[in-house]
């Protein structure tokens, strides 16, 4: 019995944290089809790569919002990051230390001001969301400062490898998935899901609470710069504002995936998924002819949706 408790457990857990999904995962599957019905060229390799290639930096900064969101906190400085990003890959790798050296730049940077934004969260009880507005502002200068206008320069050969005629964003995503599923399995992984469902059991309990914020702040960080690296890569240069969408379609994503906002509630397979969703609905309206105006008017209002109705259930099954 003892021995099959964990298991048991473990179940209950995932069906806990899989509530909700089935409905997005058949939303996504009809997008999916009518996107093909609409652009059958996403069934060759070469239309299967772009399609992934620009979901990529989505599905990244969805994944660096829903760590935050997950662990009860919220991020504005995903935009700025990710501008950043773009910067110091743009202005690094093409000078002596090479590609090596702007990909431990961008990494660096990306760790770094999580970290800190991560400790005055932590260490000085400031909500995140006021951190991470006054962060955006002093990231988004900095990115300013170091390339004023578009400009810089990222080696073609590496431009061809991640945003060439193979779909290796899609096996990049797979990776960062699967070092995401063997964090979760050690003590500051299963720590972002009880310090944002309940952070004082979890203090009680034993669990580094302040480190687990600092983590995932610096996780959270280092995968929204290494998506500017990956939108460097994309246009071949730096753009000091290239990454101020990003702050919101995080958000969006993130609950369009059943990610919620007081922590411990969602999945990062359902981030994912909900980035996807985002990406697939933005193709769709375009190849249907939607004006930029009405694009909006239907995103938000298929947000609000799947905030709302799940809500209403919830709702409607406490009323029973």
């Amino acid at each position: 019995m003892s021995a099959a408790a964990p298991g048991w457990l473990y179940g209950a857990i995932q069906r806990r944290r899989n509530r909700g999904l089935g409905g997005l995962y058949l939303v996504v599957a009809a997008f999916l089809v009518l996107y093909a019905v609409l652009f059958p060229g996403i069934l060759t390799i070469g239309g299967f790569s772009k399609f992934t290639q620009n979901w990529f930096p989505l599905a990244l900064v969805t994944m660096a919002q829903a760590i935050l969101m997950l662990n009860g906190g919220i991020t504005l400085a995903i935009g700025p990051l990710v501008s950043l990003g773009a910067v110091i890959a743009a202005t690094t790798m093409g000078g002596a230390s090479g590609v090596p050296g702007g990909l431990v730049a961008v990494a660096a940077a990306g760790l770094a001001i999580g970290a800190v934004t991560g400790v005055i969260v932590a260490h000085l009880r400031l909500p995140a969301i006021i951190v991470t507005l006054a962060g955006s502002f002093i990231i988004a200068g900095i990115a300013l400062i170091l390339l004023p206008r578009p400009g810089g320069s990222v080696p073609e050969w590496l431009s061809n490898a991640l945003a060439g005629h193979t779909p290796v964003a899609f096996l990049l995503l797979v990776a960062i998935v699967v070092l995401w599923k063997v964090f979760l399995a050690t003590p500051l992984g299963l720590g972002i899901y009880a310090a944002g469902d309940n952070p004082l059991g979890a203090f009680r309990s034993g669990a580094p609470i302040e480190r687990v914020k600092i983590v995932s702040f610096a996780l959270s960080g280092l995968l929204a710069a290494l998506a500017g690296l990956f939108v460097a890569a994309q246009t071949g240069s730096g753009d000091p504002v290239i990454g101020t969408p990003f702050t919101l379609n995080s958000i969006a994503a993130a609950v369009l995936g059943g990610v919620g906002f007081l922590g411990g509630k969602g999945t990062m397979r359902g981030a994912i998924c909900g980035s996807l969703l985002l990406s697939v609905m933005i193709n769709v309206m375009f190849f249907l002819g939607f004006p930029p105006v009405a694009q909006y008017v239907a995103q938000g209002l298929i947000i609000v949706g799947a905030v709302a109705i799940p809500e209403l259930v919830a709702q409607g099954r406490a009323g029973r």
